[in-house]
């Protein structure tokens, strides 16, 4: 029996994103919230809200351990960069977490993971923004990582928690090696969470059963910060108020996109996650509100 996908295409995408309106002011755009970053993982939490503020939210806000801070202060220009404090080892320390909690109280959305690394305080942080959340959370890497063992923190979320891992991630978190498409949608619907597996074709599973496959990207993607830009974008969509399953599709399919504009031009071999970023404006003018 053939699998029950849903192709996600550019007709598809059409219908998710909407054009502005003339009068619109930032807060209309959302604003989010990125736990990312520490010392000696910069690049992740770089290409995270860059994700974010090309993908066109309105107030992007950076989160990370204060001896990240310096080197990402000097980088970003569009985000809001808030050192937080860190460890010893430059992770995020549980004195971040009341700091952390006062800036998610004032979020659309919040991404959280790229980058973080792992530690016991980490985790703590991780489990106890998603149980306090009042808008919508994506986890990607050390987010998910940090749940490997407190898989139980999804089913206690009032708001939807998209998780985005690619296969060693999902093994971790889940104990399966390998997972076909039944355990892969069982694991969203028992978790009650969107499940966007980025593979060679990134597929996302929603807690209804319903499912989605995309058919854009290719293999110069798969390098490091490709994924960290796809996080950024998701959580953008999702603060912009498109719906987390919705947003989730919108975004794989963009970002592949993207990464087929810089293959095109580039090379698969030479493109880089910063090419992609570069492409991304190109493809959403298709949406602006006039011609100009």
């Amino acid at each position: 029996m053939a699998e029950a996908f849903i192709e996600i295409d550019q007709a598809y995408v059409d219908e998710i994103l909407p054009r502005r309106q003339p009068d619109a002011d930032k807060d209309a755009f959302g604003r989010v919230l990125c736990v990312c970053g520490s010392a000696g993982y910069t690049g992740a939490a770089y290409f995270a809200v860059q994700g974010a503020v090309r993908m066109g939210s309105g107030v992007v806000t950076l989160a990370t351990p204060e001896r990240a801070w310096p080197v990402l202060a000097v980088k970003l220009n569009e985000p809001v960069v808030r050192p937080m404090p860190c460890d010893a080892d430059g992770m995020l320390s549980r004195e971040a977490l009341p700091v952390l909690t006062a800036l998610a109280a004032r979020a659309d959305a919040m991404l959280i993971g790229c980058g973080l690394g792992r530690s016991d305080a980490v985790t703590e942080i991780v489990c106890s923004l998603l149980q306090s959340a009042n808008c919508p959370v994506v986890l990607d890497a050390d987010g998910i990582n940090a749940l490997s063992a407190h898989k139980d923190v999804l089913r206690q979320t009032a708001q939807p928690v998209v998780l985005t891992p690619h296969a060693a991630e999902f093994a971790r978190l889940s104990g399966i090696q390998q997972p076909n498409t039944e355990e892969l949608s069982a694991f969203a619907q028992e978790n009650h969470c969107i499940l966007l597996y980025k593979s060679h074709r990134t597929r996302i599973f929603a807690p209804d059963g319903t499912m989605y496959r995309n058919h854009s990207g290719n293999p110069g993607m798969a390098k490091g910060g490709s994924g960290d830009v796809l996080a950024g974008m998701l959580v953008s969509l999702c603060g912009q108020g498109i719906a987390p399953v919705q947003a989730a599709c919108a975004a794989a399919w963009l970002h592949g996109r993207a990464g087929d504009a810089a293959a095109n031009r580039l090379s698969e071999y030479g493109m880089t996650p910063g090419d992609m970023l570069c492409e991304l404006p190109g493809l959403l003018k298709r949406y602006n509100t006039r011609e100009w």
